[in-house]
């Protein structure tokens, strides 16, 4: 079966925990806490010397996880986090040239959007689900409100600014997939090896979305 972006996120929801990871030595670790917490799908973003490294460790140690590259900003990325063993690649953008390396690649791509002018970039591209970036409380959700019926069978992840919070806000729109964030394992907690606190925040945001949509049903 083809994984595809969509597959993605209905696995992530409720959240894709976004990490920096600066030792890649820490990184099973983490990405256990994670699990342990209930989360299936990390993101590890491109920020750090070590990242695919670290992206390598966690797909070799934990195969049960969806693991993905994030910040892919370079063409050259997504053939360097494939080889790494990504699955998937998140970009805080979306312009042609990613759009044909993520092609050529055959990777699943969740290009960031914030703009109804990029939005519409994206669908002509093939995309159908994307992350709004960056999303900064209630004027993102707003925009979200809005992009709802022009845009009707797009999926957002959005990133940047989403806490515990806010989380279920979010959460509750019919076009949001599933939030991005880094706050359930900020590098803080991830140096201090705090990983009962770490699978704690996951299991909080779990259980938050999991009183969502019980209350839905």
């Amino acid at each position: 079966m083809v994984l595809t972006m969509d597959d993605v996120l209905k696995r992530a929801r409720p959240v894709l925990p976004v990490l920096v990871i600066e030792d890649a030595g820490l990184a099973v670790d983490l990405a256990r806490a994670l699990y342990a917490g209930g989360i299936e799908v990390l993101e590890v973003t491109l920020r750090t010397p070590r990242a695919l490294e670290a992206l390598a460790a966690i797909r070799q140690a934990l195969p049960e996880l969806l693991v993905g590259a994030g910040t892919v900003i370079h063409a050259g990325q997504f053939r360097e986090a494939q080889e790494a063993g990504a699955q998937f690649a998140v970009s805080p953008g979306c312009t042609e040239r990613l759009a044909d390396a993520a092609d050529a690649v055959g990777m699943p791509w969740l290009p960031g959007v914030m703009t109804p002018s990029e939005v519409l970039f994206a669908i002509e591209k093939g995309y159908r689900s994307l992350k709004l970036f960056p999303a900064n409380g209630e004027a993102s959700v707003k925009m979200l409100k809005s992009f709802k019926e022009p845009f009707s069978g797009i999926r957002f992840c959005p990133t940047g600014g989403i806490t515990a919070d806010n989380l279920l806000t979010f959460l509750r729109l019919p076009n949001v997939a599933c939030v991005g964030g880094t706050w359930i394992a900020p590098s803080s907690l991830v140096r201090a090896r705090a990983w009962d606190q770490i699978a704690q925040r996951a299991a909080e945001a779990c259980a938050l979305a999991a009183s969502l949509e019980a209350g839905a049903a």
